[in-house]
């Protein structure tokens, strides 16, 4: 909605906000101290900074700070009233009205007054969220609602096609505001808005400096309260072994990733905290089936067979993590553990290969028809860290041995995810996905989530797939829904998508000034307003 107000009236209502704002506006009264500055490591570089657009952790990790979502959740994955403060479910759980709290302004642009949060903005962040020209990996899971009504200023009901499973969770995605983007009808990557947004949340982005490191300060009109830090500055590294030498060295104060290499390191030095977290995460390499050499699943398997991941694991992570069988996060509610990963098995590997119709060639490389098993690996320049460059480096020389021939291609982070997401220009890549506690997979498997921008990368298409995804998504019994989660985990390790690797032991370092931490499994800074540096440790 845009209303034409008239500029006095704009003037008049921005002062009355931005002094009510100031008025309502409360420290946490906690006794924990103001200021103080947290420069943190990111491995790589945030894409775009909105809730919307962005599909990577760290833009995730930044709207932590930035937005804020109808409810939250909170350390003991208890959902809390966050930009509604109460709400009412009936018609046995097709309708939830949400009572917006009152008071909250979003960030103010320079020069600007802060403008009121409204239910205008949830109306927007839903219409803008589900218009078919935003591409946003959430589409997939708020297609259950049917519609998003405004009652008044203050409150918002929403419908919903049919009961689901932890609805009231859902209502967790970040609301952005009806005057944030330069296009109310749809949000695309080039709008001003995904470079610089401004939320309801603790933090403001500041700016952006020419090396993308990302300034954040303090929201002195938040809601909750003032945080306590002044300001995050997210520095991003092209390398984990200079980040981890940049936090040696006080350059940072906090690792949101560290190497599992750099472990012993940071973990004799008294001036560090290493810190576990679990993470619902794993990295695999992922396949492009518009190649019609890949879109034969016994090739798929064979590379699966070819490579010694327990191997790759130990030599490469200090074996930190566990291997995986199939498309959910170990440790997740949703993981079969009957599935087991696919052996190492050269032998197997080229009788698969040999059963696809592919014979060796003069040259070494398997072929058929003179098409040779040739493909090229594209890795994100980010992660051309010492252990990735040992894992792809390995993946091409294990599969060598049975035939087949992988070039690898380090890509700018930006240029590899538009040619792996924009335009499907590669066969192979090397990645990582982060889970919700939801373990919702339709948008990497569903066919629908095929097409620029959508997570779907590689085009797998399997109507078996897309019915039991479609079937999880209808059941209100939980047991039900593993029961399909457990199928399509052993039908997906089957086909073999993509070659399922491990989740890694995650560990973040920070300094011991910073206080009171709690970190969110996998949303990192969800609890940092209330993280703080004594004065004697602030610079």
């Amino acid at each position: 909605m845009k209303d034409k107000w008239t500029l006095l009236l704009i003037i008049f209502l921005a002062a009355s906000v931005g002094v009510s704002s100031r008025a309502m506006a409360v420290s946490k009264d906690d006794g924990r101290p103001d200021g103080g500055v947290l420069n943190y490591g990111e491995y790589g570089r945030p894409a775009t900074l909105d809730p919307i657009t962005s599909n990577d952790m760290i833009s995730l990790r930044i709207s932590e700070l930035v937005f804020n979502g109808l409810v939250g959740i909170n350390e003991k994955q208890e959902i809390i009233p966050e930009l509604a403060d109460r709400w009412d479910v009936a018609d046995g759980g097709s309708t939830y009205t949400f009572y917006l709290r009152e008071g909250v302004t979003w960030h103010p642009r320079e020069g600007e007054e802060p403008r009121p949060f409204t239910a205008d903005d949830v109306i927007f962040t839903f219409n803008i969220m589900m218009h078919p020209k935003t591409i946003t990996p959430l589409k997939v899971r708020y297609e259950f609602i049917e519609s998003a009504e405004k009652l008044n200023d203050l409150t918002v009901r929403f419908r919903l096609k049919r009961p689901i499973l932890n609805a009231l969770a859902k209502f967790s995605f970040k609301i952005i505001p009806s005057h944030g983007p330069a296009n109310s009808s749809f949000l695309t990557r080039s709008d001003p808005f995904v470079q610089k947004p401004i939320g309801t949340g603790p933090y403001m982005i500041k700016n952006i400096t020419s090396d993308r490191e990302v300034v954040l300060v303090a929201n002195d009109n938040y809601f909750r309260g003032r945080p306590h830090i002044d300001r995050f500055v997210g520095k991003p590294f092209a390398d984990q072994n200079i980040m981890s030498q940049a936090l040696m060295f006080n350059a940072i104060d906090m690792i949101i990733l560290v190497n599992p290499r750099n472990i012993p390191e940071i973990q004799g030095d008294r001036r560090y905290v290493l810190q576990p977290y679990n993470a619902l995460s794993y990295s695999f390499f992922g396949y492009n089936l518009r190649n019609p050499l890949l879109a034969d699943k016994r090739v798929r398997q064979a590379f699966a067979h070819a490579i010694n991941r327990q191997e790759m694991l130990d030599s490469f992570f200090n074996g930190q993590g566990t291997i995986i069988s199939g498309p959910f996060a170990p440790g997740s509610w949703a993981y079969n553990l009957d599935v087991l990963p696919l052996r190492y098995d050269p032998e197997k590997a080229r009788s698969l290969l040999k059963e696809a119709g592919f014979s060796t060639g003069p040259d070494g490389i398997m072929e058929k028809d003179g098409d040779q098993l040739s493909f090229t690996l594209k890795v994100p320049i980010e992660k051309e860290s010492e252990a990735v460059k040992r894992v792809v480096l390995a993946f091409k020389s294990y599969l060598k041995k049975v035939g087949v021939d992988i070039r690898v291609e380090f890509k700018e982070w930006l240029s590899w995810k538009e040619d792996v997401f924009l335009d499907h220009d590669m066969d192979i890549i090397f990645a990582s996905w982060v889970f919700d506690d939801s373990a919702d997979i339709s948008s990497l498997f569903h066919s629908s989530e095929i097409g620029p921008w959508k997570n779907n990368f590689g085009g797998y298409s399997n109507p078996v797939v897309d019915s039991l995804i479609v079937e999880s998504k209808l059941t209100l019994d939980h047991e039900k829904r593993r029961t399909i989660y457990r199928k399509l985990h052993e039908l997906l390790a089957d086909e073999s998508p993509y070659t399922f690797l491990w989740t890694l032991t995650n560990y973040a370092a920070y300094h011991r000034k910073v206080r009171h931490m709690a970190i969110h499994p996998y949303k990192f800074f969800s609890f940092a307003d209330d993280w703080y540096i004594p004065r004697e440790d602030q610079k």
